[in-house]
C-alpha cells in the first residue's frame, strides 16, 4: 500500500492526529453554488445559522481572501479543474473544450492512484468520465427530463423559473431519471448528500477523491422542507452596500440575473430574496454536517482533508446588483475553509488565493506530482506559515466588460467597454462605495495598478490585448 506522503504526514504528526494509519489521505470537495463569502456565521454574519460550517471552520482552517478568478459557474469551473486561468483554460466563457495540453485535477488524481468520484451539478464541457472521474452518484446535468422539461415552474414567489429549467439527475450511464424531479427541487441538497454518504460508506482500500457539487443556493430559490419558516424577511438587515440600482452598466445589466428582480431594487423584495437564500444555505448546512459525520462515524475523518467553497459569491441587492457577474467583494470573492486530515485548526489565512490552486494543493498534500499544464500556485505553505504571502496580487475577469486587480488592501476595477474605473480602498471601505479613483493624491497607485493588472493580462492571453 502507498505510504503517506512526507508533508501530509507532518502534518499529521504536527497537529496531533493519530499517524499509526498511514494510509494516504482521503478528500472530500463540498462545492455550494451562487454562495456569497459572508454568508457563514463564523465569518461574522449577524443572522445566518451555519454551525456545520462554523464546526469546520473551527476544526480546520478558512482562507479569508479567496477569489474566483471570474464569477460565473461553467467558467469558475474551467478554472479549477485546469489549475489555469479562463484565458489560458481553453473554455473563455462560452462555446470551447479545454485546451489539449491541459490534464485535468480528476485525470491527476485517479493516475496518482485515487478513487475518484463525483457528485452532483454538471455544468463542465465534456462529461464527467471523459474528465477523469470513474463514477458517478446522483449526477445532475441539463437535458433529459423528457416532456416535463418543457413544462412552466415557478419559485417560492411564483415567478417563472429561468434557472435549471429541464435539469435531471442522471445514471452512472447517463440515463435521465426525470421521476426524481426535473429542474431544482426544495430537497435536492439532501439528495446530494445522499449519494456522497453512499461513496463514503464504500471505505475502499484505496484512498479517494470525493467531488460534490451542490446546486444551493442557486436560484431558482425554493423553500427547503422544514425550513419554510426559518427566517422572517421582517427582520432580514440589508446589505451595508444595498442600492437600488448599480450607477451603470457594468456589463450585465441584460443578463438573466440582473432581471430575476425588478429595477429599482427594493428592500422589500431584497429582504425576501435573501430570507429564503438564507434558509437554502442553511438547508445545505445540514447536509453538509450529515457528509462530515458519516466520515467521522465510519473513522474516515483523521485521514479526510474536507475541503468547502462556492464556484463564486452573488450581489442580492448589494450595489443595486442581484447577480454573481461583477468584480465586487460579494461576488467574486468565494468562502474557503479546509478541514481534517490533520490540517491547522481554527486558523486565519488573510494570503490572497484563487479557486484554481486548491487543484495544486491537494496534489501536494497527497503527493502526487503537480502537471506542467498546472499554471496556478499550491497554498500548502499556507499551513506552515500562514502569514505567507501566495500571489502579490490577484485578478478577476467577467467577458470584454469587467477586469480587476487586488493588490494588498487595494482593488481597481477595469469596465473596458465604457473606459471607467473604480478604485476602493478595501481597509477603511471594505464595502467597496468611495469610489477614489478621480482623488489626485491616488494618480501614482492607479498608474501602478493599471500597468501591473494589463501586463498580466497580457501574459495571460487576455483576447482585449489581442
Amino acid at each position: 500500500m502507498k505510504t503517506l506522503p512526507c508533508f501530509a504526514l507532518s502534518l499529521l504528526l504536527a497537529f496531533g492526529s493519530d499517524a499509526a494509519d498511514v494510509r494516504p489521505l482521503n478528500f472530500v470537495f463540498l462545492f455550494a453554488d451562487d454562495m456569497r463569502p459572508d454568508a457563514v456565521a463564523a465569518f461574522g454574519h449577524p443572522m445566518i445559522k451555519t454551525p456545520n460550517l462554523d464546526g469546520l471552520a473551527r476544526e480546520g482552517t478558512v482562507f479569508r481572501r479567496a477569489i474566483t478568478g471570474y464569477p460565473i459557474c461553467h467558467v469558475s469551473r474551467s478554472e479549477i479543474f485546469s489549475g489555469r486561468s479562463a484565458f489560458r483554460s481553453g473554455y473563455f466563457y462560452r462555446g470551447r473544450d479545454y485546451s489539449p495540453a491541459v490534464k485535468l485535477w480528476p485525470e491527476t488524481m485517479r493516475d496518482g492512484g485515487y478513487e475518484t468520484w463525483y457528485v452532483g451539478k454538471w455544468h463542465s464541457p465534456r462529461d464527467p468520465w471523459k474528465c477523469g472521474y470513474q463514477e458517478t452518484d446522483g449526477l445532475y446535468s441539463a437535458g433529459g427530463g423528457g416532456a416535463k422539461a418543457g413544462e412552466a415552474t415557478y419559485d417560492y414567489k411564483g415567478r417563472l423559473v429561468t434557472g435549471y429549467r429541464g435539469w435531471t439527475f442522471k445514471t452512472d450511464a447517463r440515463k435521465a431519471e426525470p421521476e426524481k424531479g426535473v429542474g431544482l427541487t426544495p430537497d435536492i441538497s439532501a439528495r446530494f448528500a445522499d449519494a456522497a454518504i453512499r461513496f463514503i460508506e464504500r471505505r475502499p482500500a484505496k484512498p479517494f477523491f470525493l467531488h460534490v457539487n451542490f446546486t444551493a443556493p442557486h436560484d431558482p430559490l425554493l423553500r427547503p422542507p422544514g425550513f419554510e419558516k426559518a427566517y422572517d424577511p421582517d427582520k432580514i438587515p440589508l446589505p451595508g452596500n444595498f442600492a437600488p440600482r448599480h450607477p451603470f452598466d457594468h456589463g450585465n445589466f441584460d443578463g438573466r440575473d440582473e432581471v430575476l428582480l425588478p429595477w429599482p431594487r427594493t428592500p422589500e423584495d431584497v429582504s425576501s430574496e435573501l430570507a429564503v437564500y438564507y434558509a437554502v444555505i442553511t438547508h445545505l448546512d445540514k447536509q453538509i454536517g450529515r457528509i462530515v459525520r458519516s466520515l467521522k462515524t465510519s473513522g474516515q475523518w483523521d485521514r479526510t482533508v474536507v475541503i468547502f467553497s462556492s464556484d463564486h459569491g452573488l450581489a442580492l441587492g448589494s450595489h443595486g446588483l442581484t447577480g454573481k457577474q461583477n468584480q465586487y467583494e460579494h461576488s467574486i470573492g468565494v468562502p474557503l475553509i479546509l478541514a481534517g486530515g490533520g490540517l491547522p485548526k481554527g486558523r486565519n489565512v488573510n494570503a490572497q488565493c484563487y479557486l484554481r490552486d486548491l487543484y495544486p494543493t491537494v496534489c501536494e498534500l497527497a503527493g502526487i506530482a503537480i502537471p506542467g499544464s498546472v499554471e496556478s500556485t499550491s497554498l500548502a505553505s499556507l499551513f506552515r506559515g500562514p502569514d505567507r504571502e501566495v500571489h502579490p496580487f490577484v485578478v478577476g475577469s467577467f467577458t470584454n466588460s469587467q477586469r480587476m486587480i487586488r493588490e494588498e488592501n487595494w482593488k481597481l476595477i477595469w469596465y473596458p467597454h465604457l473606459a471607467k474605473y473604480q478604485l476602493f480602498d478595501l481597509k477603511t471601505d471594505p464595502l467597496e462605495m468611495n469610489n477614489l479613483f478621480t482623488e489626485s493624491e491616488q494618480r501614482d497607485r492607479v498608474f501602478t495598478l493599471r500597468n501591473k493588472l494589463e501586463n498580466w493580462l497580457r501574459d495571460a492571453g487576455d483576447p482585449l490585448f489581442d
